[in-house]
């Protein structure tokens, strides 16, 4: 029993023994019959590039609208002209402006001829001298009263003066009392005795007069005199030191803030004229004209489009994976579907330093400038660009279609004894075509399989090549 039972044993294993191998033999005949497609591993030259896509735009781009109503008079240029700035391409018809653009004419004249006198002139230096002499004068004159009203209503002079009259009066009344004492006898109606009266009587006056002035030169004044002339004396410091003011504000010249403020003026009203034209704010191409003579227009109509293609750009979208890659300076090459056979040269010129989520995917902005483009590149062409980013010499070299994805580690297959055989590889840089080997057990001179049969390929998962 025992011995049926080892004997059993040893026929099962000699049967799954014999299935396997039949199956690498099956295997081996299937390996031997494919036909496989090499390449030998060579050294060389290797040029790593990033790749995108962008359009291609003017250096400058600028769409000129009016700003005004009105209707078109004159296009003075056509289009595909080239223009140099502040060049007039259109104009309106004076008769169809508004109100305020005819008369920034006329005032614009009177603005300039202000500014001339401000600039030129000096009447305005010469009053504010006057000006302010007549105002010391007049301000001593109202302190002098002022002081004259703390003591007396006059001035000594004024007071000596009005003694002195008032004596002189007073001896010409003794004078005449005493020719009058002489007559007096003589009778009424006698002519001396009315003469002498009438001179006694108009010496009293005299006399009275003088007094009264001295009296009031002699007394305090009021209230009512003081508080007036202590308002005029306000009055004429007030007055004064407007005039100072004045003086020193024109004293080396005009005023700089009159000069700016009446610059400013003139520069409102040349803007208000300008809404009457369209002038080209920098050197370019007229690319586009949408309106004609005798269109009437209103603000915002846009009438050109100027371009200035000195200079084309083209903006790529590279993803944060790459960026970092990327320096200004670095060389580019472009082409365009819609110019065939035909590569460009271009080199970076800015780097964006921030980036846009788009879908889950960080973009960084970065600008190409074309270094030979001819009149075949226009604005707005999609452009397919690869950056250079790096330049390799006497590097091994692995062609991409090689590389497979086992077990996630890059490997390639060769063919030892008729049979695929994956080696374990690291790479570097690559093209769209090759790429750098930076280690493995790869040399020079082996025979990589670019179609390794469907058993030596990972099931499933993404592409076995990834950069």
């Amino acid at each position: 029993m025992k011995r049926a039972l080892v004997t059993l044993l040893i026929l099962s294993v000699l049967g799954v023994g014999g299935y396997f191998g039949y199956q690498e033999y099956q295997r081996q005949q299937a390996a031997s019959q494919t036909t496989f497609q090499l390449e030998t591993i060579r050294r060389g030259s290797l040029t790593a590039l990033v790749g995108g896509t962008g359009t291609v735009r003017s250096n400058q781009t600028a769409n000129l609208s009016w700003q005004t109503t009105g209707r078109i008079m004159n296009v003075y240029v056509q289009l595909g002209e080239k223009v140099q700035p502040t060049k007039i391409m259109a104009d309106l018809d004076s008769k169809s402006l508004s109100q305020a653009v005819i008369l920034a004419e006329a005032d614009l004249v009177n603005a300039k001829k202000n500014l001339e006198n401000l600039l030129n002139s000096q009447v305005a230096r010469s009053q504010a001298q006057v000006a302010l002499a007549k105002a010391t004068k007049d301000l001593d004159r109202a302190i002098e009263r002022q002081n004259s009203l703390a003591y007396q209503r006059g001035s000594r002079d004024q007071i000596d003066t009005a003694r002195a009259n008032y004596t002189l009066a007073q001896k010409e009344v003794e004078r005449a009392q005493e020719f009058f004492n002489g007559v007096a006898t003589a009778g009424e109606d006698n002519p001396v005795y009315a003469s002498a009266l009438s001179q006694l009587s108009a010496a009293r006056q005299r006399r009275d007069i003088t007094l009264g002035n001295l009296n009031y030169l002699l007394s305090k004044p009021d209230p009512k005199d003081i508080a007036e002339i202590d308002a005029q004396v306000a009055l004429a410091r007030s007055q004064y030191e407007d005039a100072k003011r004045e003086w020193l504000r024109l004293e080396n010249g005009p005023d700089p803030r009159d000069i700016a403020a009446a610059q400013t003026r003139i520069a409102a009203l040349e803007a208000t004229m300008a809404l009457s034209r369209l002038e080209a704010p920098f050197a370019g191409t007229v690319s586009d004209i949408k309106l004609k003579p005798g269109d009437q227009v209103s603000p915002g109509s846009v009438m050109f489009r100027l371009d200035d293609l000195s200079r084309l750009l083209v903006d790529v979208q590279i993803t944060e994976v790459d960026i970092n890659r990327i320096r200004t300076g670095y060389q580019a090459l472009v082409t365009f579907d819609a110019i065939q056979g035909k590569e460009y040269k271009g080199k970076v010129i800015q780097v964006a330093r921030y980036g846009t989520a788009v879908q889950g995917t960080v973009n960084f902005t970065v600008t190409i400038e074309l270094t030979d483009a001819d009149e075949a590149v226009r604005p707005g062409m999609t452009a397919a660009v690869n950056i250079v980013v790096a330049q390799l010499e006497d590097v091994l070299l692995v062609p991409n279609r090689a590389v497979r994805l086992r077990q996630g580690e890059r490997v390639v297959y060769i063919l030892r004894e008729n049979t695929p055989t994956p080696v374990v590889i690291g790479l570097g840089a690559s093209s769209e075509s090759f790429s750098a080997v930076q280690n493995g057990e790869l040399v020079e001179g082996d025979q990589v399989i670019l179609n390794p049969p469907a058993e030596a390929r990972p099931a499933g998962g993404p592409p076995p090549f990834v950069r």
